[in-house]
């Protein structure tokens, strides 16, 4: 990994502009932490590579991850609590940040009341199906593995995805966005477009300011604090093949074409420590239609290795660890229904399970055990290999046959990463010895807050806590200008 050089503040002119606060990214975090270090009185500017404002954040469907009694919960008479949310992002996490979630939870209702104060309203309506996003307008669903077990029994299950009301599984949190500026030009922010960091201005060991291109121009920005927001590293083969060589050619990348890891090298030329490089958000939904999901899910050997109700990145994340990263999903004729857009292709149909185990290449008998097992258990609502939830519970025991292909390579993966720079709760960014990086901040996708690898992942992860991390970011490097 190639890191930008660090510039000397003692060999920048003395007449460069100066400000209180530099955001980095103009994608939600970025945006919300201008927007709120200006309105705690700082004078910002904020830097954006490409010619409009957006980035990965407006490219996405448009899930936020909230919780605790949202006004879209409450309308709806759905039970939640931060309590509750606290439970279960701390269960479903491998490695989970005490203090971020606590605060993310705590301050939850407040921020989405914060998001619809910019200038939109999540709709109060529900969607009950298992699905990766709402097909309408509808304000909430199932987003994460909160009915999966083992986390239905350590946490009360509730739906905290927030989806912005717009049709369609792709640009939604565009409406965010959209708001989003039109409040931060409703401020003194200076916003530059086409215009990137290049380099970060040190006095000893602390951030002092950015060094800035625009075409063939160049220049520097003294400031007393620098808020890094500028997205992840999938666009950066590099970078790919170094930390997360997964997200391989055979995956489509989810994420705008300046995700190349910028962020994360400027921060680590000056010392922060970089977390969870290895951890990818890795994706082939083999849902909607919700029905599939009544199927088992099996690996080359014919054993089923995940609750199939799992959330998509849960069951792909486990998919990669299956022997030749291959798995089928098997579904009877009185449950199979075809997907519109299918990322998991349909293999075939068959009469009989050994014709089937024969053209899969599964060993003879193996198939048959797992799906006589299977129906068995599911005929009484039981599954006590996987726990599967009662919902998804049925029989798979209506033939013919078919199969569809998870396997890499073969279904249509997507994905991005989700590695970044160690920040504490104000996002500050820390060195290996947990020491602060005086004037250096990070939010959005070059920082780790609370989503740390794709199989404890929920909708509305990234742009949740993109935004509210942001904000808290903006805050705090305001008040180093007091």
């Amino acid at each position: 990994m190639q890191l930008p050089e660090v510039i000397d503040a003692a060999t920048i002119p003395d007449s460069c502009e100066q400000v209180d606060v530099v955001v980095i990214g103009f994608g939600i975090a970025g945006g919300c932490a201008a927007l709120e270090a200006a309105r705690a009185g700082a004078s910002v500017i904020l830097l954006e590579r490409a010619a409009e404002h957006g980035g990965t954040s407006s490219m996405a469907g448009g899930h936020f991850y909230l919780g605790g009694g949202t006004g879209v919960q409450k309308a709806l008479g759905i039970e939640d609590s931060a309590e509750e949310m606290f439970k279960y992002l701390m269960a479903v996490s491998p490695d989970p940040d005490v203090a971020k979630i606590r605060a993310y939870c705590d301050d939850s209702v407040t921020h989405f009341d914060w998001i619809e104060a910019l200038g939109m309203q999540f709709e109060r309506s529900f969607y009950a199906e298992k699905a990766v996003i709402q097909p309408g307008t509808q304000g909430l669903m199932f987003t994460g593995n909160e009915k999966v077990y083992p986390f239905r029994e350590r946490a009360v299950p509730a739906p905290r995805g927030h989806k912005v009301p717009k049709p369609g599984d792709t640009g939604g949190a565009k409406i965010v966005m959209d708001a989003l500026a039109d409040r931060i030009a409703e401020t003194s922010v200076q916003v530059r477009f086409e215009t990137g960091a290049s380099a970060l201005i040190t006095e000893g060991d602390d951030v002092v300011g950015v060094a800035w291109r625009r075409f063939d121009e160049r220049g520097f920005i003294r400031a007393k604090a620098v808020v890094i927001a500028a997205g992840g590293y999938v666009g950066n083969d590099e970078m790919v093949k170094e930390f997360t060589p997964q997200l391989s050619k055979k995956l489509f990348p989810l994420a705008s074409t300046y995700d190349d890891g910028l962020g994360i090298r400027l921060g680590a030329s000056v010392g922060a420590e970089l977390l969870g490089m290895h951890e990818a958000f890795i994706t082939a939904p083999f849902y909607p239609p919700s029905k599939l999901v009544t199927g088992i899910v099996v690996n080359k050997l014919g054993k089923r290795f995940v609750a199939e109700d799992s959330y998509h990145s849960r069951t792909s994340g486990f998919v990669l660890d299956q022997p030749d990263q291959a798995a089928y999903l098997i579904v009877d004729s009185a449950h199979i229904e075809h997907p519109d857009m299918p990322l998991c292709p349909f293999i075939d149909g068959w009469e009989t399970i050994e014709e089937m185990e024969q053209a899969l290449g599964i060993p003879a008998g193996a198939l048959a055990a797992t799906l006589h097992d299977y129906n068995t258990h599911a005929a009484n609502g039981e599954d006590p290999e996987f726990h599967k939830h009662p919902d998804w519970l049925s029989p798979q025991d209506q033939g013919p046959w078919g199969a569809y292909d998870l396997t890499l390579g073969k279904a249509l993966y997507a994905g991005f990463t989700m590695g970044g720079m160690r920040v504490d709760v104000e996002g500050r960014v820390q060195r290996a010895d947990r020491s602060i990086i005086n004037g250096l901040y990070a939010s959005g996708a070059c920082a780790v807050n609370i989503a740390v690898d794709g199989k404890s992942y929920a909708s509305g992860t990234q742009l949740g806590e993109g935004s509210y991390f942001g904000r808290r970011a903006g805050r705090h490097a305001a008040s180093l200008a007091n």
